[in-house]
């Protein structure tokens, strides 16, 4: 049989030819993009790899020990973090590395020793999902430091760090980077042929409105009253559900097909559960930059608020522009 595929420039363009390409477009870059990107590259691809042979590897089930959160550590979620660890650790202009799964920031450089950038990530969002084989994901934002020369902590939290890019990997039936760098999303998918993330589609763009609904409504005895008018007003107008239960693939769908992804603070967890800096902010920019709105359940901008500490959680609502509207009618 013939071979019918057609070859363009987008799905010969490799992630990094892609950022190449954005730098050369603006003649202040410093390349700094590209180093931090390589290493996620690199590193999603080969926890992507022990994703798919976890249960060969008997890497499957949790650890005795807990997480900062007092969550189960998942055997995948330790692995996944020392990667990431690993090939982001040795970029020179990495000053700071912040992870779900360790309690302390792991601080490389001071910004006047060339620590330019500080990395958040959630190593393995869903991992306890992988013994079901369902989709899971890696989330990370990349964000500015200030240029006072402070570190660590201090220099995360300022209201001068600036997040500039942000991205999820999704390990599901393909793998899909999907990324923004503050001009639009980018959809990647691993070509394992070559080993290479390459271009899948530009500018990815939501739908403004699609009656779908995404929630884990199992705790709505302790969801606010605003949030449960919110759900009967959407069972009333024929609303579809859809929840997966890992939070890279809900969002992806959201992201493709439209409609609205909401994780609210409850009665138990009042101050939601969803990490700001490593969850919240990486998918709000994401969202926003593809023409979505991306608010807390109070109604708050996600990247508008400045966090307080590494692990601050919040209430989250993303979703197609018309949907987010709809839902803050009922707060």
């Amino acid at each position: 049989m013939a071979d019918t595929t057609t070859w363009t420039d987008d799905n010969l363009m490799s992630l990094q030819s892609h950022v190449l390409a954005g730098e050369r477009a603006h003649p202040g870059a410093t390349g700094d993009f590209s180093w931090i990107l390589s290493a996620i590259s690199l590193a999603t691809k080969t926890i992507g790899n022990k994703v798919r042979r976890a249960r060969i590897e008997d890497v499957l089930g949790e650890l005795s020990a807990e997480n900062t959160h007092g969550e189960r550590q998942q055997k995948l979620d330790v692995i996944a973090n020392d990667i990431i660890k690993s090939c982001l650790g040795s970029r020179a202009n990495i000053g700071v590395l912040v992870s779900e799964e360790d309690e302390e920031p792991t601080v490389l450089k001071t910004r006047d020793e060339g620590g330019r950038y500080a990395v958040f990530f959630d190593p393995l969002d869903g991992s306890s999902n992988i013994d079901v084989s369902v989709g899971v994901g890696t989330i990370f934002g990349i964000v500015r430091l200030p240029a006072d020369g402070k570190g660590g902590v201090d220099a995360i939290l300022s209201p001068d760090a600036e997040i500039v890019a942000a991205g999820y990997v999704l390990y599901g039936s393909s793998t899909i980077f999907m990324l923004t760098t503050g001009h639009g999303v980018d959809m990647f998918v691993l070509d394992h042929s070559i080993g290479s993330y390459v271009l899948a589609k530009r500018g990815v763009t939501m739908p403004h409105a699609r009656p779908i609904y995404s929630i884990n409504e199992a705790y709505s005895s302790r969801f606010s009253d605003g949030v449960r008018s919110y759900l009967s007003w959407a069972h009333e107008h024929n609303y579809s559900s859809r929840y997966i239960g890992s939070m890279v693939a809900d969002v992806h769908r959201t992201l493709l097909k439209g409609g609205i992804f909401i994780y609210p603070a409850t009665s138990d967890r009042p101050d939601g559960k969803l990490r700001l800096l490593y969850e919240a902010m990486p998918m709000a920019m994401l969202i926003e930059q593809a023409g979505g709105r991306a608010i807390t359940t109070s109604g708050t901008r996600i990247l508008d608020l400045c966090p307080t500490t590494l692990h601050e959680r919040t209430g989250v609502v993303l979703g197609s522009t018309d949907e987010v509207d709809l839902f803050e009618n009922h707060q």
